[in-house]
C-alpha cells in the first residue's frame, strides 16, 4: 500500500485553514470565534498551551457550522487535489492526517482512499483521541494494519519521519517538486 499525508502533500493547501476560511464567508456565527481563535493562536505561539488544546479552541467555530458544510466545501474544493497524485493512485491508498476526520471524510469517499485523520467531534469542536500527528500516526497505523508492507509514504513535513521509516520509499513533497525522504 502507499500512504499519504494530505494537507500540503495531495492536497496543496491547509485544508482545515481553508475551510475555516471558507466558513467564515459562508456562516455568519463564525466571526463570533475570531477572539478565541487568536487567543489559542497566540497561546500555540508561546507554547502556553499544548497543540491539542490550542485546535480544541480553535474548532469552536463548528459550534456555528451546518453539519453538511465539509460535504458542501469539497464539492468546490476536490478540483484542487494535486494531478501528480490523481496519476498515481491505487484503491489501496491510505491518508493518514492530523486534520479532522470529519472534515477529510468527503474527499476519502470522493477519491476512494482509506482514512485516518484526527478524531474531532464536529458539534464540537472536541478531540476524542490523539491529534494523528507525527509518531501518532504510527501507533494508528501498526494498530490497524500490524506490519502491512508500506511500498511508499509521501509527506511535505518531517515531522512525519516516524512514518516515512516504515516505507520502503519515502518522498518529501515540496513548491519545487517531490524528492527521496
Amino acid at each position: 500500500m502507499n500512504v499519504y499525508d494530505f494537507d500540503k502533500t495531495i492536497y496543496p493547501r491547509d485544508s482545515t485553514a481553508q475551510f475555516y476560511l471558507w466558513c467564515l464567508g459562508r456562516y455568519p456565527g463564525t466571526w463570533l470565534t475570531l477572539p478565541c481563535t487568536a487567543w489559542a493562536f497566540f497561546c500555540l505561539g508561546l507554547k502556553l498551551k499544548s497543540k491539542t488544546r490550542c485546535k480544541q479552541i480553535f474548532y469552536r467555530f463548528l459550534r456555528h457550522v451546518p453539519p453538511d458544510a465539509p460535504e458542501k466545501f469539497w464539492r468546490e474544493h476536490i478540483r484542487d487535489i494535486c494531478p501528480w497524485y490523481l496519476a498515481q493512485k491505487r484503491p489501496d491508498d491510505l491518508v493518514i492526517s492530523a486534520s479532522p476526520e470529519f472534515l477529510l471524510r468527503p474527499a476519502a469517499q470522493a477519491l476512494g482512499f482509506a482514512l485516518m485523520a484526527s478524531p474531532v467531534d464536529q458539534a464540537t469542536g472536541l478531540y476524542s483521541g490523539e491529534n494523528c500527528h507525527g509518531p501518532e500516526k504510527v501507533r494508528r497505523f501498526q494498530e490497524k494494519y500490524g506490519n502491512a508492507p508500506v511500498e511508499g509514504f509521501w509527506s511535505d513535513s518531517r515531522s512525519d519521519s516516524p512514518m516515512a521509516a516504515l516505507a520502503q520509499n519515502a518522498w518529501l513533497v515540496t513548491r519545487d517538486g517531490i524528492k527521496p525522504w
